[in-house]
């Protein structure tokens, strides 16, 4: 999840049935992303229409994220979160594990930081990684009451990710799935963070996955989905920032370095591979110089 701040601005559009018409395309375009592997994942009976309410009994109702889709993305993200991690948005186990795995030959580490920690997915790699205290950040207040609820004995921060307010505090610092919620020009304020909360030596973790092939579904699922979110974003506000196409390795290898960060990747065999034997996902470890 995204520790940004986001400023609510008045609603550009003019009537609420418009809004919950572009609500519901946005959000219908997101439950698809979620079934491209699976078109019966996020659709129940004859015709299409959506399960009430959506992914679980205990997951949120299509209402809820329409609500969610024209909110800002700190709004959206209160409203969603008693409901979070009964949708597909959490980061899935076997991601934290295969990060856990690939990382843990480089402790041991001290202390912990989950950036944009969302409702506290992540403390599952820093609990297994880190002999001293974790700490989760993130803008969410909602999203952070749940994380505290789950994980008592971490720290919790409300803050905004591209203003971090650490310094040389942490060994190891991870996120998982917040990248989408910054933009490319963000990303530098961000990452610089990043290196200064982190102490000499320390690593910043996170995997990323592989660029889609043209003749891919996600392909064309993630683009559409890039599409509707920069219309939405250009006809309503407050903005929701969230984009699947603006984090390309190349370009977050390249503002990890502009930030002082030496980059290395690990494949993450683990998760799969692509049709041409390439790893579906790969690690990104960035690691601050151990001296000055």
């Amino acid at each position: 999840m995204s520790a940004r701040s986001v400023q609510s601005l008045p609603f550009a559009a003019k009537s609420g049935r418009s809004g919950m018409s572009l609500a519901a395309k946005f959000v219908g375009l997101r439950l698809a992303l979620t079934a491209v592997d699976d078109p019966g994942a996020a659709l129940s009976g004859t015709g299409g229409t959506y399960c009430w309410p959506v992914f679980s009994p205990q997951g949120p109702s299509l209402r809820e994220l329409a609500s969610q889709a024209l909110s800002s993305v700190e709004g959206g993200y209160d409203l969603l979160a008693p409901k979070f991690d009964h949708t597909p948005f959490r980061t899935p186990d076997d991601v934290l594990d295969a990060t856990a795995d690939a990382v843990r030959p480089l402790g041991p580490f001290g202390r912990g930081l989950d950036v944009c920690c969302g409702t506290g997915a992540g403390m599952q790699v820093l609990n297994s990684l880190c002999q001293g205290p974790v700490t989760g950040v993130d803008f969410s207040t909602g999203m952070l009451a749940r994380a505290r609820s789950a994980h008592a004995d971490a720290t919790w921060v409300r803050a905004d990710a591209r203003a971090l307010p650490f310094a040389e505090a942490f060994d190891l610092a991870v996120t998982f799935g917040a990248l989408g919620h910054f933009l490319p020009g963000e990303r530098p304020a961000l990452f610089a963070g990043v290196y200064r909360a982190l102490r000499p030596g320390g690593v910043f973790a996170f995997p990323i996955g592989a660029p889609q092939s043209i003749t891919s579904s996600w392909y064309w699922a993630l683009l559409g989905f890039d599409l509707a979110m920069r219309v939405r974003n250009a006809v309503w506000r407050p903005p929701f920032v969230m984009y699947y196409r603006t984090c390309p390795l190349h370009a977050v290898r390249g503002d990890l370095t502009a930030s002082r960060f030496s980059v290395t990747t690990v494949p993450l065999t683990v998760l799969g591979r692509r049709a041409d034997g390439s790893p579906r996902y790969r690690l990104v470890l960035a690691r601050k110089a151990s001296t000055p």
